[in-house]
Formats: C-alpha cells, structure tokens, sequence
C-alpha cells in the first residue's frame, strides 16, 4: 500500500503479511478521497478509521493535514503495526484496540468523517449496526460523513441516512449524512 497524497505522497508501507487485513486498493482511495478533497479542510477534521486494519486509510488523512485522527481495530497486531508506523512518520493517531461496535456505544466524540472498512463476509444486519449507532449516539458533526466501504454483493440503499453510493473496481462506498 502506499500514501497517494501530502506530506508523504508516493510512501510505501508494508504491513506483515500474517495480518487479517484486505487494504482499501489505490484506487478505490485515491478516488474516495478525490471527494473528501472537494468537500473537506482536512487539517480541521476530526476522523474516525473504524475496523483499520493496516491503517491505511488514518494514514492518508494523516498525510494530508488531519491531526484528529482515531484508529480502531480488534486485532492486537494491526494496533501494534499502526501505533508503530504512527510513531515513524509522527503522526497523530489515537490508536484504539476495541470493537468496532462497541467503540461506537461508548466513544461520547463526535467526528466530520467516520470511515469503517468491515469485513466484506458482514451481513446487511452486521453493516446496518453501523451508521444506527453513528447517528442515534450523534458521532457525526452537522456536516459530518459515514463513509463505509463494501462489496458490490451487499447493497446498502435501503438503510436510513443513505445518500450516495461510488464503485471503483470491486469497492463500493455508501455515504451516510445527517437528514
């Protein structure tokens, strides 16, 4: 994987290959955050990277000017391989080992974006647990962003606060706003 954009632009990272992790491709990023750049003051965000896996994504904010960045992940050695390479390239990244789910019950933070990469074997029950909690425990800021990426199998159209959906490749994003 490598950091498209910023302060970084074109750095390559390499996270151990025994991590359970399938990264967000470059293209599917460099498009999302295509978006995010026509849309966003990435130095004022407050991000929220939910199931992070390799970190990729908290890094390409990192990159760009975020420094209100939280990354969480229930794997210990995703949380270590993210603290470290957080600490290499001085980045501000509060590193979380949590739930995912149970980070979003708990965390009292609101956030501009909240990007959540699960498991592409979720169900629509499991994917929907996810912008119910964002948006009754208020996480979101006025102008604030779900983005969630998934499979072209699963189709979350149907869910509350849906707004648009993006395909790049075999990613999809479906984005959640405040109605």
């Amino acid at each position: 994987m490598r950091i498209i954009s910023g302060k970084y632009k074109g750095k390559r990272l390499t996270a151990p290959k025994k991590l359970p992790v399938r990264p967000t491709t470059d293209m599917a990023k460099e498009a999302l955050f295509n978006i995010l750049n026509n849309q966003y003051y990435f130095e004022d965000l407050a991000v929220l990277d939910l199931f992070s896996g390799t970190g990729n994504i908290s890094f390409e904010f990192a990159s760009r000017g975020a420094t209100e960045i939280t990354a969480v992940d229930a794997n210990a050695g995703c949380v270590q391989f993210i603290s470290r390479t957080a600490k290499e390239l001085n980045f501000e990244i509060a590193v979380m080992k949590s739930d995912a789910f149970k980070f979003l019950e708990r965390t009292k933070s609101k956030y501009d974006i909240i990007f959540a990469d699960p498991p592409y074997s979720f169900d629509v029950s499991q994917f929907s647990k996810i912008p119910e909690l964002a948006f009754s425990n208020e996480l979101l800021s006025g102008e604030g962003l779900l983005i969630i990426e998934h499979s072209e199998q699963t189709d979350l159209s149907e869910l509350p606060n849906f707004a648009e959906k993006r395909k790049y490749g075999s990613n999809i994003f479906s984005f959640f706003k405040i109605e």
